[in-house]
């Protein structure tokens, strides 16, 4: 079970009456466990009743140094004790400096700052139609390709070229003009590219789609065509990028650039900071008046993301991701050769799927129960994005109290199926624990 580490303070609300207001005045869009967090250090989390949490999740891959890093509490203290906001019709101290290391990191040119990842796909979205626009002098390649398992934010244009129905359905109609390639189909790609598209939009390695790779070949082919058609590719990077697969960014495995990039999630160590990078030739179709933000790449937030950068470069944390990544990856690579029912281990650095046969929700509950965060997409494949400051002995703790949840939810599932005789006589149960 998960360690009790310290009593509850007087002072905050009680964890009923949080959830008793939560119950009658938020909207229901999030389906949520009980507990109730109230801080963290370093790669564990507590609750309010003092229990400690190994974190896995990393808030969806933003905290990617964890919880109260002295150099990151330093910064954020420092900028709101200064200015927190002052609009984008002036300069700050940070947008800049952020700017240029984020295109040396990038090997692009230009930045624009909006507040999450869904803001910077938008404005993805619209540089690569003002260039089409642009460059044509007529509105007429104006199509969207984005790929099959893809997702992209909720905002209607990110909505729009994300492939899943349960999220598109609800809201339709959406944006025209888009169509989906069949994941890593090369074939389906050339028949669906032509004259009237502006731009693809490639994940390198799908995140809520299940941490799917993207494989060189389509990588290739894409920036192939989008060359020579006048187009855009648009990669998005805002759960693989700024250091998660062990590079800076995850394209750079590949032999060319894209066009523009998107990145959000752990840019402002925490804070809310999304951007869009692009080469020259596209960032030449956006001039003052086209595009804008009230709150994008204030000078809390923009100090706050480059003392990120800066402290990954000063701290090797790429390095780490590689070396913890390695770990973790045979570690559960082990845990596939004793559970039958671990389909398949994929991914890079610390974003990993793991592609369970059966549904994947009650393993997520018991990490909960047993002190570890985890998450589940597609409700059969585990994801794990630690933060990028885990240690040695981190992945050995993780990897021991995964097996007991698995060994656990499996043992109690076989039961349930051998009660209600679900499968037939002659067959093995599917989730019996061990190979």
């Amino acid at each position: 079970m998960a360690k009790k580490t310290r009593k509850p303070t007087s002072k905050s609300l009680s964890a009923a009456k949080i959830r008793a207001d939560e119950a009658r005045y938020m909207m229901k869009t999030y389906r949520r466990p009980p507990e109730v967090f109230t801080h963290g250090r370093g790669c564990r989390l507590y609750d309010s009743e003092g229990r400690a949490y190994l974190d896995f999740l990393a808030g969806i891959a933003v905290n990617a140094t964890g919880y109260a890093h002295p150099r990151m509490v330093r910064v954020i203290r420092r900028e709101a004790g200064r200015a927190t906001h002052v609009s984008n019709l002036f300069h700050n101290p940070y947008q800049a400096p952020l700017a240029r290391k984020l295109a040396e990191w990038s090997g692009l040119d230009r930045i624009f700052f909006s507040n999450s990842g869904s803001e910077a796909i938008e404005g993805a979205l619209k540089l690569a139609r003002a260039y089409a626009h642009a460059k044509s002098g007529v509105q007429l390649k104006t199509r969207f390709l984005a790929l099959e398992g893809s997702f992209h934010g909720r905002t209607m244009g990110a909505l729009s070229i994300t492939s899943t129905a349960k999220y598109r359905e609800p809201f339709a109609p959406l944006i025209p003009g888009v169509e989906f390639v069949k994941f890593n189909d090369l074939a389906d790609l050339e028949a669906k590219f032509d004259d009237t598209v502006c731009a693809i939009v490639i994940e390198p390695i799908q995140g809520e789609g299940g941490v799917n790779v993207l494989t060189d070949e389509f990588w290739s082919r894409a920036r192939s065509l989008t060359t020579h058609y006048g187009a855009a590719l648009i990669a998005d990077e805002i759960q693989s990028g700024l250091g998660r697969t062990g590079r800076k960014f995850a394209y750079q495995k590949f032999s060319s650039l894209p066009d523009i990039v998107t990145v959000a999630k752990p840019l402002a160590g925490g804070l809310p900071l999304g951007a869009f990078i692009a080469s020259e030739e596209f960032a030449s179709a956006l001039h003052p008046g086209l595009h804008g933000s009230t709150f994008g790449g204030g000078p809390l937030v923009c100090a706050s993301a480059l003392e990120f950068l800066t402290l990954m470069e000063e701290e090797d944390l790429l390095a780490n991701v590689r070396e913890r990544g390695v770990e973790l990856r045979v570690g559960l690579e082990n845990l596939a050769a004793k559970f039958s029912f671990i389909r398949e281990i994929r991914g890079e650095g610390l974003i990993i799927g793991i592609d369970l046969s059966v549904e994947g929700g009650p393993f997520v509950a018991e990490a909960l129960r047993r002190g570890l965060l985890i998450n589940c997409t597609h409700d059969h494949i585990i994801r794990l994005l630690p933060p990028f400051i885990i240690r040695r002995q981190d992945v050995a703790e993780f990897l021991s109290k995964f097996e007991t949840v698995l060994a656990r939810v499996s043992k109690a599932l076989a039961k349930k199926q051998a009660a209600t005789k679900s499968e037939s006589p002659s067959q093995p149960l599917a989730l019996a624990a061990a190979r």
